[in-house]
């Protein structure tokens, strides 16, 4: 019999899909500071203060800070991600990097 190479609809190969929910939480951490940035109605307006910094401003610095995170844990997952597709395609082509 001769032999049929496995495609992306048979069971024990092929690429693996391109939506994981690993890449949905990335997407999430990368989605969740311009939402909340584009709904001005939630900051806008003066009070509380904190140390004499009207909320419109403080509320956006700590927008600052929260992105950052979120974008770093969006950066590794997403290295995360890659390193395990690229063992997966190493072992699917039968070789590996000595």
């Amino acid at each position: 019999m001769p032999d049929v190479p496995e495609g992306p609809e048979s069971p024990g190969g092929g690429k693996p899909p391109v939506v994981t929910p690993l890449r949905v939480v990335v997407g999430v951490c990368l989605a969740i500071p311009f939402v909340a940035m584009l709904w001005v109605g939630s900051y806008a307006k003066v009070d509380p203060t904190f140390i004499g910094i009207p909320f419109f401003y403080w509320y956006q610095l700590m927008w600052v800070l929260i992105t950052t995170v979120l974008t770093v844990v969006a950066y590794k997952l997403w290295q995360h991600d890659q390193r395990s597709r690229a063992a997966a395609r190493a072992g699917r082509e039968g070789g590996g990097t000595r």
